[in-house]
């Protein structure tokens, strides 16, 4: 079977992948709602195009932290994906350099930054979770930037891992033949194998549930590298992550994986935005499978999104190629609606290009009776 969206990679995952892992990647917390959500709150969002534009040269380039990158559709960091594919990170690294994108390694991969950063060139950050033991931590940032990271994702929605049912029923754990490379040589590589979920006792273990937005000024004074601050979803927190010197803002409710009945991503997305008020840049992350999907969060404001699960479901069903092909996709899908809705550069993609159903309606001339 010819594959010709994003989407249908689930299902060629399902097959391939042993049942603990498939569901691990693909499950939400309890009753999964807002992981439908994710998905279901970008069909409610619709176009307004614009016709007889030129659109016979479309630029698609952006910058994000000073980086230029082909197009603003970015690797999110998802953990352990040599449980999808033999090659994991290094398969994945490649496909977005050779996108000219950028991927996000998690604290969680089953390959060290070292190992990421051998594949070649590339810019990547380090997606980061606060151990601890903070010694842990300031060493696992300074390897990050010794190997060329640009920036740190902190994420700020885990102080306690969100209950996964699957994970629960499946006792999930760590295959025995992987480690969580950042970690090996500190004793901390290893999952032991749980009466409920082994990745939940894991980051009940290891994880910091004091983190506060003193910790968020504590990484400035470790790292010279920027601070986005992955897991925001409210104007309040927004402002916070600001004035603690947060160099860009993720909208993220960690794929649907945390606290259940948030709102989806795209629906939370201008309310920070709006917050924001142009200080820093704000990404969007969570439920993208189709290009059109990328033009509706940049048209609410996102500077750039990042897809996660696409990632490691191309990744099971063809490795590298798998992940070059997904990236290809959206990109080609994003510069078609791009085409179709008159737009030939990221800055003429506006607010008025969609129209969402919190939008008051237009106002219509009154009919001559």
């Amino acid at each position: 079977m010819e594959v010709t969206n994003v989407t249908e990679y689930q299902a060629i995952a399902k097959e391939k992948l042993p049942k603990m892992v498939y569901d691990y990647y693909a499950s939400g917390a309890e009753d999964q709602w807002t992981l439908e959500e994710n998905r279901n709150a970008f069909s409610r969002i619709l176009f307004r195009p614009r016709i007889l534009i030129d659109v016979s040269k479309i630029d698609m380039t952006t910058t994000i932290l000073g980086f230029k990158i082909s197009m603003p559709i970015m690797l999110a960091p998802t953990a352990m994906q040599k449980m999808a594919h033999p090659e994991g990170e290094y398969a994945t690294a490649r496909a977005a350099s050779a996108a000219g994108t950028i991927m996000t390694l998690s604290s969680w991969a089953t390959s060290s930054v070292e190992e990421v950063a051998s594949t070649g060139p590339g810019i990547r950050f380090f997606q980061l979770y606060v151990y601890k033991d903070r010694n842990v931590v300031a060493q696992l940032v300074r390897r990050a930037e010794r190997a060329g990271f640009k920036a740190i994702a902190l994420t700020v929605d885990t102080p306690r891992l969100g209950r996964r049912e699957a994970d629960i029923k499946n006792r999930f754990t760590l295959p025995p033949f992987l480690t969580l490379k950042n970690f090996e040589g500190l004793d901390l590589g290893k999952m032991d194998e749980a009466n409920d979920s082994g990745l939940a006792s894991y980051v009940a273990g290891q994880i910091d549930r004091t983190l506060s937005w003193k910790d968020v000024k504590w990484l400035q004074t470790i790292t010279s590298m920027p601070i986005l601050v992955k897991g925001v979803i409210t104007a309040e927190d927004t402002r916070l992550a600001i004035q603690a010197g947060a160099a860009g803002i993720i909208v993220s409710n960690h794929g649907a994986r945390q606290l259940d009945y948030v709102p989806a991503t795209i629906m939370a997305l201008e309310e920070v935005v709006k917050a924001a008020q142009g200080r820093v840049p704000v990404f969007l992350d969570g439920g993208v499978r189709r290009g059109t999907d990328v033009f509706k969060a940049l048209a609410l404001g996102a500077s750039g999104i990042f897809i996660g699960r696409p990632v490691v479901f191309s990744l099971a069903a063809e490795g590298e190629a798998g992940v070059r092909k997904v990236l290809q996709m959206l990109r080609d899908e994003f510069e078609l609606t791009m085409a179709l809705s008159g737009c030939t550069s990221l800055k003429e993609i506006t607010r008025n290009h969609i129209v969402t159903e919190w939008d008051a309606p237009r106002s219509r001339p009154a009919p001559r009776l």
